[in-house]
């Protein structure tokens, strides 16, 4: 059926362009011609007009005369032309091209495409999503497969205070705060898989009492670690992050984000609509749902829909999460939503939108120093686009790191 309806349509619209081509020439230049031999041989009667009725003088009527002929003669040059001329080859050019553009898109299609596929009915297409779903990796087979992590360099200081700080946890290995306070630096120093077990610790040293945030960073730090992939294992730590808090907005984005890892738009759509809908628009997952709602609505099957324009700050609902928060839960959570954004945009990189939210929120978390360094990591990023740096200076001038 494709190929019937492929064929037809390129035979209709094929044999709307020759048509004309095929009557063409005397069709299209034969009126023009004839329609002026006909007004100058109308001027030559007028003159003969005017000269019996003595309006001009036979020597301007000889003129006019001579000046008509020409333009009599250059008609019927041209209607002769168009009786003659080349209609047929015009057609049969058309006809080459025609063929040469159809051979060629048919030769990309049987490179690129799949003529051999079958067609995909919705409900196959959910089976093989469910298969992809089952068969997922493990963590630590996931953890094997991925990508080395970007390293960042260093400081000697900071390096030996990292060290007396795993020293100390290794001694005190249920104390709360060292184990959040290891988390967050593995992260900045690329240990993704010793951040997931600082944090795996932690979380299990809090038992039932802790929080969504803390399964949220846990089951993030498992992905980070994966390589980008959800597996069943952080899977299971994100439906217990979203069973003590269903609206949390970082846990529903990371279940979006399993919908589209398993070929679930229909899904994943409701989950980012409703997120990008509620924002706040500073919030480190509205940038890529922005940027990736459009063909996801597609996919879902709601081309018409219309992103809602950016919103000005933070909606009362994500407020009052916060406000129920102690400060070491406020911080701990924009932490950890801080380091997220530093190491995907280490190794993945990121917009100047995205570094400039990043140096903003290490100088609101009282990082200045390391902003200070993100800051002269993006001048060097950054240095061949004026505008985009530009956008990152803007922040940093906010954040008192620029005179």
């Amino acid at each position: 059926m494709f190929w019937i309806i492929c064929a037809a349509t390129t035979i209709v619209v094929g044999l709307a362009i020759i048509a004309p081509l095929l009557r063409g020439g005397r069709m299209a230049a034969e009126p023009t011609a004839a329609f002026d031999l006909r007004v100058y041989r109308d001027q030559l009667k007028e003159v003969e007009r005017d000269l019996d009725r003595g309006v001009i003088a036979p020597e301007e009527a000889a003129r006019l005369r001579t000046e008509i002929g020409r333009k009599v003669l250059d008609a019927d040059r041209r209607l002769s032309q168009a009786g003659t001329g080349g209609a047929g080859g015009r057609g049969l050019l058309a006809l080459s091209l025609l063929a040469l553009l159809f051979a060629g898109a048919a030769a990309l299609y049987w490179r690129e495409g799949q003529p051999g596929r079958d067609d995909l009915p919705i409900a196959r297409r959910i089976a093989e999503a469910r298969q992809v779903y089952d068969n997922r990796p493990s963590q630590a087979e996931a953890e094997a497969r991925a990508p080395a992590p970007v390293v960042p360099e260093v400081p000697e200081d900071f390096a030996a205070l990292i060290g007396q700080l795993r020293e100390a946890v290794a001694k005190n290995p249920d104390d709360p705060q060292g184990l959040a306070l290891l988390a967050t630096n593995e992260i900045r120093l690329g240990n993704l898989a010793a951040a997931r077990d600082a944090q795996a610790r932690l979380v299990a040293l809090r038992g039932d009492d802790a929080s969504a945030g803390d399964l949220v960073r846990l089951s993030a730090l498992m992905i980070e670690a994966a390589g980008g992939l959800i597996t069943p294992e952080a899977e299971a730590v994100l439906v217990r992050a979203l069973t003590k808090d269903p609206a949390h907005p970082q846990a529903r984005y990371l279940l979006g984000m399993l919908q589209l890892q398993n070929d679930r738009p229909d899904r994943a759509f409701p989950i980012w609509r409703s997120l990008l809908e509620e924002g706040p628009e500073d919030a480190p997952w509205i940038a890529p749902i922005r940027t990736a709602i459009a063909d996801l609505a597609w996919l879902a099957g709601q081309p018409d829909y219309v992103p809602p324009a950016p919103l000005p700050g933070p909606d009362a609902n994500a407020m009052a999460a916060a406000e129920d928060m102690s400060p070491e839960e406020r911080q701990q959570m924009i932490a950890g939503m801080v380091s997220q954004l530093e190491a995907r945009l280490a190794r993945q990189g990121g917009t100047a939108e995205e570094w400039a939210r990043l140096i903003s929120s290490l100088v609101v978390i009282g990082n200045t120093d390391h902003a200070r360094d993100i800051w002269t990591e993006a001048q060097t990023r950054f240095a061949s686009q004026p505008e985009a740096l530009d956008t990152v200076r803007q922040a940093a001038v906010q954040a008192g790191l620029v005179p």
